[in-house]
């Protein structure tokens, strides 16, 4: 037989598509052509390929070889394709059986000695070749990555004559064995910060909804402690949550995370441009919001960002994805993270104190910084204020306050409550979803018409409201939001006197 069809997968962003390996052997003056939108990397796969087929005592056909690597319309890149063009060329002149190759899909680099080496990106095309229920052939160091993937068979290979022996049923490659999950908690304890219990109680509320919050105050006062502090209150991630975030670290080149069932923290400093939030690059590759997907993106020192750094994350705060356009490519990431925000009050940082030496308009222009629109997508603003020095010095203060265990698990409880109501968290909530778990009565309607007035309440504003509203009740384990619940809703939609708008 004299052509051969052969599976791989393509590097997509987090999609994979697969790849048919299409090689053909022809008569005609020996010749080694790829085809199919190959990129440089892929084109030389041919001398790599020759040299692993020569040096593995295969014999390379000296005649026309055409391989085609279909669909022709996506690009292809990397040389994740090399094992499988090997396999192909096997196939295709008769050295390798054809009737035992339609299960597989093979992904791997090829050394010149015939080894097999570790491709990147490798868990999304683990997910897909699951989905298509085939098994994946890949390189030993890759094994691992792609294992996180419970219903694939994972056939790791150290050679390109371990797959043949394989494929000719002399020597069965053995299934590589999974790990069991192991959850590491996180070191960081909430209760390690002295005072700070309004702080605390807004993080536990941010937790429960999936609420995004932002502190302001004081410099030394705890905010960025605080922040650092949310991840490790936050449910672990879900097997199918840990796998999402485990592609999206693969398909930016990271690797595997150290504890993939921890949610991702990110924390980029201010100097990070637009195009590193969200991603880019002639491939696109995904931006810090996609890399905190499922979990917490931290930005300190809000005001130092660029203006037009922060407006970039209007949009994936309300669409929780991010679509990332350019000539050769469009990739669609996923972007659903949490914005946990700190900041000073003015330059200075002592706004309101004797410290202060900012000028008014200094400091109108230090807080304009951050626009009303966004100021206006954030639900929880809470002031931190400097601790009294009675806290400071006494050495009980620090001993008592709850573990991250402890809030953890009414975080937890709480968000259970939720997904068994209405099937995700309160954060998620459109207003149609909102108006039937936050009805409100005539005492709360009047409450709620004298806050969009005195607050300036945008529809938008109104609404995250109600959120949290609807989370403070869930903490209680009450059916329905009450008046204290709103109350204490409202009481974090003013900022540093600011009033948001659309």
């Amino acid at each position: 037989m004299s052509l051969a069809v052969i599976k791989s997968r393509a590097k997509l962003g987090i999609e994979a598509p697969i790849i048919s390996v299409e090689v053909h052997l022809s008569n005609g003056l020996p010749a080694f052509n790829i085809v199919g939108l190959p990129e440089a990397s892929v084109k030389e796969s041919k001398d790599r390929v020759r040299s692993a087929i020569i040096n593995s005592h295969f014999e390379f056909p000296a005649r026309r070889i055409t391989v085609n690597l279909a669909p022709a319309d996506i690009p292809k890149q990397g040389s994740r394709f090399d094992l499988a063009i090997a396999i192909g060329i096997l196939v295709a002149s008769g050295q390798v059986p054809s009737d035992r190759v339609k299960d597989y899909e093979f992904i791997g680099e090829l050394a010149l000695t015939g080894d097999i080496r570790p491709v990147d990106a490798l868990l999304p095309s683990a997910q897909r070749c699951s989905e298509a229920d085939n098994q994946l052939i890949i390189a030993k160091e890759n094994a691992h990555e792609a294992s996180l993937v419970e219903s694939l068979a994972v056939l790791p290979a150290n050679h390109l004559l371990e797959v043949s022996a394989h494929l000719h049923g002399r020597e069965t490659i053995e299934l590589w064995l999974r790990e069991d999950r192991v959850l590491t908690e996180s070191t960081e304890e909430l209760s390690d910060i002295i005072g700070q219990q309004h702080a605390k109680r807004a993080m536990e509320i941010a937790a429960t909804g999936g609420h995004h919050l932002l502190f302001y105050g004081p410099p030394g006062t705890g905010k960025t402690m605080l922040a650092s502090r949310l991840a490790g209150i936050l449910p672990p991630l879900s097997n199918q949550e840990a796998l999402e975030v485990a592609s999206i670290h693969s398909v930016a080149g990271k690797g595997l995370r150290q504890n993939i069932w921890l949610r991702p923290f990110r924390s980029p400093h201010h100097t990070a441009s637009a195009a590193a939030l969200v991603g880019g690059g002639g491939i696109p590759k995904p931006g810090e919001i996609s890399l905190a997907h499922h979990g917490v993106l931290f930005l300190d020192e809000l005001p130092e960002f660029s203006r037009n750094v922060l407006e970039v994350l209007r949009e994936p705060l309300e669409s929780g994805q991010i679509m990332i356009s350019r000539v050769n490519a469009q990739t669609l990431y996923p972007a659903k993270f949490q914005l946990i925000a700190a900041m000073n009050p003015c330059p200075c940082g002592h706004l309101g104190s004797n410290r202060c030496v900012c000028p008014l308009d200094q400091i109108t222009r230090y807080q304009n910084k951050i626009s009303g629109p966004l100021l206006d997508r954030i639900d929880l603003q809470v002031q931190v204020s400097a601790i009294t020095n009675h806290q400071l010095l006494s050495q009980e203060t620090i001993a008592k306050g709850e573990t991250n265990q402890q809030i953890q698990t009414r975080v937890c409880a709480a968000r259970y409550l939720q997904i068994e109501r209405q099937g995700k968290i309160n954060a998620d909530l459109s207003s149609q979803e909102l108006r039937e778990v936050c009805p409100l009565n005539k005492e709360q309607k009047s409450l709620m018409n004298q806050a969009i007035d005195q607050f300036a309440l945008s529809t938008r504003g109104f609404y995250r409201v109600l959120k949290v509203a609807r989370t403070l009740a869930d903490l209680e384990k009450i059916s329905y939001p009450e008046i204290p619940h709103y109350q204490e809703a409202l009481s974090y939609r003013s900022t540093m006197d600011r009033r948001a708008s659309d």
